[in-house]
This record gives structure tokens, C-alpha cells and sequence, in this order.
């Protein structure tokens, strides 16, 4: 394409006097600004009709009041599921549907240097991430912006605005902004067969920082009639920078009361494009699983 357009180029000004080429490009038309709607609306729909995605993700996340800092490359399919993760300290994580009894597959880099299987949902595995590996890819993003009749109040959601565009890593990109002063932490009673995973959901506060300020550990049944205090938003102010030629973020951070909670940019995003079955087999060449 780019020596397409260098060749029409080449050939137009052999046919046109300088002065025309000015004049064609002063009545060019611009394409006008998306609106927060058509912002949100195309950048979700991008998200879920996501078939394959390759990307490298470099990771900040805010732990015990420290920023861990991670990179890594991701292969995902979807429908169904499977999950290739490999870290720059060389940690592999694979996870397909179906398979290994629900757990995933994990190299850990690290003595006794043996693959191991652990629930991905599991302390073990997630340790201090924000995050499972089953949240790998966009789905978190997505959810900033869900609404839904489980969540107490849907207003941090429908607090981002388009703000303009801004230049990322050298590209240009939509800005999704999210103001919300109100953040803060409320007390809240657990009800019946009350778990993190359903608060963070009522809440659309995740679950790390739940866990984090309760004490509580990853996959606790919390107690009926138990208060804890949750977040009543994700954060305080969340930046989405959005590709506006695929309509995928390429960056979010989120900030709250303490400051900087989590950012991560993604690079070397390739999508819908197929990824050979082989390559999520632990047997696969260059793969130490």
C-alpha cells in the first residue's frame, strides 16, 4: 500500500502544476471527530468480535503500595478459549478449554524447574496481579464501560468522555477519559453465599483491591452479615487511549485515592488474523511447558 501511494504520488506530480496539488490538499475533507457514543460503541464492539489476538503487554500494577512492572506476549483465541502467556522473566502460562482439568499449564522459570498445573484463579498462580491469566487481553477494558442491573450504580461507567486525540508511542489515538472525584471506599454487609468475585461485580471494582483492604484471601467465601469496605468505582481517574484504525486500546491507566493503581500498554497488537492450533499445545516447538 505504502508503494501504491508513493507511485500515485510520483505520477501526480507529473500531471499537475504544484499550485493543484495545494489546492487539493486544502479542500480534502477531514473526518470529523467520533462522539463519546461512537467512541465507546465501536471500541466494545471491536473488543467482542475479536476472533484471535497477539500483543506484547507491558504491565504496571500497584502491590503492598509498590508498582510491579511486567512484560509480556500474549496469543489468544476466543471461542473457545486459549491462552499462551510468556513474561520477560521467562514464566510460560498455557490454558485451553477443556483441557488439563481446568488448570493451567505453568513453566515458573524458577526451581524445581518443572511444569506445573494450577488453578488459574488460584492464589498460586495469581499471586499479587490485579488480574488471572483468563483476563488476559481487552476483557477488563470492556468492562469498565459495561452497565448492568447487578451493579449498585452505574455512574463511573457512564463517566468517560472522548477528550480529543493525543500521540502514544508515536501514533495517534482517541482518548476515553474518566473523571470521577467520588471515588471511595464504602462499608458494605455481605449477603448469603456472598463471594469477592460477586461484590466486585456489584461494585464494578474488581477484586484486588477488595482482598487487599479486607484482608481476605483469593477465592474466600465471605461470611453473611460480615462488613467490609469496598471501592465504589475502579478508580478515581482512568485514561483509554483507542487505535482509530481498529478500535482497540492500545493503553489504560487507572488512578485513585492513592495515585497510580494500574496502567498497561499494548504493542505489537495483531488481531483476527489465524494462530496455528499448534501453537497452543505445551508440545510446541520452543515452548519449555
Amino acid at each position: 500500500m505504502a508503494a501504491f501511494l508513493t507511485s500515485c504520488y510520483g505520477l501526480s506530480r507529473k500531471i499537475l502544476p504544484a499550485g493543484a496539488l495545494v489546492l487539493v490538499a486544502a479542500v480534502a475533507p477531514k473526518t470529523p471527530p467520533p462522539t463519546t457514543e461512537q467512541l465507546t460503541t465501536r471500541m466494545s464492539a471491536a473488543i467482542e468480535n475479536l476472533k484471535t489476538l497477539r500483543c506484547t503487554v507491558k504491565a504496571q500494577e500497584r502491590a503492598a503500595g509498590n508498582i510491579n512492572q511486567a512484560r509480556s506476549i500474549m496469543k489468544l483465541t476466543y471461542n473457545p478459549v486459549r491462552i499462551y502467556i510468556k513474561t520477560h522473566k521467562d514464566v510460560e502460562v498455557l490454558w485451553v478449554t477443556g483441557q488439563n482439568n481446568g488448570d493451567a499449564w505453568v513453566y515458573p522459570a524458577a526451581f524445581p524447574y518443572v511444569t506445573l498445573s494450577l488453578d488459574p484463579k488460584g492464589k498460586l498462580m495469581r499471586g499479587n496481579q490485579h488480574h488471572t491469566a483468563l483476563q488476559a487481553g481487552f476483557g477488563t477494558i470492556s468492562d469498565l464501560l459495561r452497565t448492568t442491573n447487578l451493579r449498585q450504580d452505574n455512574s463511573f461507567s457512564r463517566s468517560f468522555r472522548y477528550t480529543g486525540d493525543t500521540l502514544l508511542l508515536g501514533r495517534t489515538c482517541h482518548v476515553l477519559r474518566s473523571s470521577y472525584p467520588q471515588f471511595r471506599y464504602v462499608s458494605y454487609k455481605a449477603g448469603k453465599n456472598e463471594t469477592i468475585a460477586t461484590v466486585a461485580e456489584r461494585f464494578g471494582c474488581g477484586e484486588y483491591r477488595i482482598i487487599e483492604r479486607n484482608g481476605l484471601s483469593i477465592g474466600e467465601k465471605i461470611p453473611e452479615g460480615k462488613v467490609i469496605h469496598v471501592p465504589n468505582a475502579y478508580g478515581r481517574r482512568t485514561t483509554v487511549c483507542v487505535d482509530p484504525r481498529t478500535f482497540l486500546p492500545t493503553m489504560v491507566q487507572v488512578d485513585d485515592d492513592k495515585g497510580l493503581f494500574e496502567r498497561f500498554e499494548f504493542t505489537d497488537v495483531i488481531a483476527n488474523q489465524p494462530i496455528p492450533l499448534a501453537e497452543f499445545s505445551k508440545d510446541y516447538k520452543g515452548y519449555k511447558l
